[in-house]
């Protein structure tokens, strides 16, 4: 279903969108980062918490490393400081980067078999659709921030996978 260069790509572009959301984000103060905005986790610092929290998740399914700091049900508050985020965030990114660069087809195949806790269910997917889940859940999170920022008046950088730059200056 998907080939170690998938990720790789993928994992680049989520780093460089990342990077992106960052330095768009950094512009709003504290308080416009933790205003309800009406979005479906609230505020924009509400959905950052969670997209990194996603991710702390399927890493830790899929590199067995640690997983998230916090119980699902507190992922809105994984990080207290837009500080700690963006370290955390930089920290997660290099994670994801060196799985895909250290992932090998063999990996890819068959399926993936976890303990999902909010549903108290075993669960077993095949591992190509567990990853590009994780990818998608990413995008799809990223593009409710873009939306909330474009709603401060802010203009994020492009999302268009097609324009990242070839150069990985932004890691």
């Amino acid at each position: 279903m998907i080939t170690p260069q998938y990720c790789q790509m993928m994992a680049r572009y989520n780093a460089w969108q990342n990077h992106n959301m960052r330095a768009a984000c950094e512009t709003l103060t504290d308080e416009d980062r933790r205003a309800d905005r009406g979005a479906f986790f609230g505020s924009v610092m509400a959905t950052i918490n969670h997209i990194l929290w996603g991710d702390s998740l399927w890493m830790s399914r899929l590199d067995g490393g640690a997983g998230p700091k916090v119980a699902a049900k507190d992922h809105k508050d994984l990080c207290d400081s837009f500080a700690q985020w963006a370290t955390e965030r930089r920290v997660m990114d290099q994670r994801i980067l060196h799985w895909a660069n250290t992932v090998t087809e063999p990996q890819l195949q068959g399926d993936l078999h976890w303990h999902a806790q909010m549903l108290n269910a075993d669960m077993r997917k095949p591992m190509g659709l567990c990853v590009v889940h994780m990818f998608n859940h990413q995008t799809h999170h990223r593009g409710q921030v873009h939306a909330l920022l474009t709603g401060f008046g802010k203009t994020p950088e492009d999302t268009d996978l097609v324009l990242m730059p070839e150069e990985a200056q932004w890691l």
